[in-house]
């Protein structure tokens, strides 16, 4: 009854202590998050150390799909190596195509006519709203709101749709090439998105009533997996991740591409960086993107899709069925393909999950002598360890939710992100051996920032209008 010596020394925990002791007291515990996982959209492995059910620590183990594909690209010729980036990131199709066919174009030192750079846009911003979609209604079927995944996905039905009219393919087009595009947009189309277009916007609203105030949605996202501007920039982050701590950095904007420089839009930017702000961005993106898919049907000009240079360019294929010459044309550029001048770039775009950038490097033959990818997922997946410390094990499927990693471009290569942006280094004639010296061209994010101008929340964010 009376204290022991031993028992005198215990020290009561404070009043307001929220862990018993008995939980202090519980030793950690590894496990295996995936790689059969259905919240890790792929083959993601996560090893986790867990106190209780807190992470201590997170340790991504990428390479489960590895497929060595930039080591494939190496002999392929240019034309040949196009479908490896369909299925990198597979729901951002379009726009790997465009990231490798501007590198090809900048070391060809060519240019597509205006019509190709109209349709490049256009379906770049289709394949955002395909990605978005994913995104955001995904990691709504993760955290238990299942009703947006399938408003959603009937509309994500009718995208594929316009991929297949325009290329013959749902999802793997191949469709944007060095040069141009592949063929012109089929009769009928270009009003048919402009209907869709009409009607996608309820269905941004609808979405945005049933989670934006949402009060479990809320619990579940403010506050959970923030970063600041700063670890951001550190960890090399891009796209929605970094524009939700409050940067203002897109590459449209930054460094135009294609016709962004003659399209208007707003960039939207979050304040805290967590989970809720990111995905505030992601609509407000969705908004954006039906701003410059009406810009882009309204400005659609007549012309030629593909580059005047029969070197380049094949030839149609109603002329195939009518020239000997034609066909044999066409049979070398897609067996021998065309040779590109000795040169190395680094291009980027900005893809629906940030930066997206192919060094690429020429040795004057028709295939590439190195092609190094940075997808933006592989950085994002470097600071998942410094997102998840000190959450809970069911926060964790909302961080990587927001990431939406694809498996083919974030996991599946095994090399370090690059820290680097997409400077416009191209047409520099290299020597084999200079190629060989050359790194990622590019500069630092923090030494250019300022050509974005001066960082405005758009209005509708719901934490920044006041």
């Amino acid at each position: 009854m009376y204290p022991s010596k031993e028992t005198e020394k215990w020290v009561p925990p404070p009043w307001n202590d929220k862990d018993p002791v008995a939980h202090k007291k519980v030793s950690s515990l590894t496990i295996n998050f995936g790689p059969q996982h259905p919240a890790a959209h792929g083959v993601l492995r996560l090893v986790m150390e867990l106190s209780g059910e807190t992470v201590k620590k997170c340790d991504p183990h990428v390479g489960l799909l590895h497929r060595g594909t930039e080591k494939l690209i190496e002999y392929k010729t240019y034309l040949q190596a196009l479908p490896y980036f369909d299925r990198l990131d597979y729901v951002s199709m379009m726009c790997n195509e465009q990231a490798y066919s501007l590198a090809v174009e900048k070391l060809l030192n060519i240019r597509p006519p205006l019509r190709a750079q109209w349709i490049r846009v256009l379906f770049a911003e289709i394949t955002r709203l395909l990605n978005h979609i994913m995104a955001v209604t995904t990691h709504a079927l993760d955290i238990g709101a299942m009703t947006p995944f399938f408003w959603m996905f009937e509309e994500r039905e009718k995208m594929f749709e316009f991929y297949e009219r325009v290329s013959g393919a749902r999802m793997h087009a191949a469709y944007i090439r060095p040069g141009g595009v592949h063929q012109d947009l089929p009769l009928g189309l270009m009003d048919d998105i402009y209907e869709f277009v009409k009607n996608f916007s309820m269905r941004i609203d609808e979405v945005e009533e049933m989670l934006t105030n949402n009060r479990i949605w809320k619990n579940r996202t403010v506050d959970i997996g923030v970063i600041t501007a700063e670890e951001a920039l550190n960890y090399g982050f891009s796209g929605v991740m970094l524009r939700g701590s409050g940067i203002h950095w897109d590459l449209r904007k930054t460094q135009p591409y294609d016709v962004y420089d003659q399209v208007e839009f707003d960039v939207p930017i979050g304040s805290r960086g967590d989970c809720y702000d990111r995905y505030l961005c992601r609509v407000e993106e969705m908004r954006q993107s039906l701003r410059i898919i009406l810009q882009c049907l309204n400005k659609m000009p007549e012309g030629e899709i593909k580059v005047d240079d029969a070197k380049i360019s094949p030839p149609k294929r109603a002329e195939m069925k009518t020239s000997m010459e034609s066909l044999i044309h066409h049979f070398k550029l897609y067996t021998e393909g065309y040779q590109v001048p000795p040169g190395a770039t680094y291009t980027a775009i900005e893809a629906p999950k940030g930066e997206f950038g192919v060094y690429l490097v020429s040795d004057g033959s028709s295939r590439p002598y190195r092609c190094k990818i940075k997808a933006p997922g592989f950085a994002h997946l470097a600071g998942l360890d410094r997102m998840s410390q000190g959450h809970m094990l069911a926060d964790v499927v909302a961080i990587i939710g927001m990431f939406l990693l694809g498996a083919g471009g974030s996991r599946s290569y095994q090399g370090a992100p690059s820290l680097f942006q997409g400077a416009d280094h191209a047409l520099t004639p290299l020597s084999l051996p200079q190629a060989r010296k050359t790194s990622s061209l590019g500069k630092w994010i923090g030494e250019v920032a300022a050509l974005a101008g001066p960082a405005v929340p758009v209005s509708c964010c719901v934490r920044c209008s006041g």
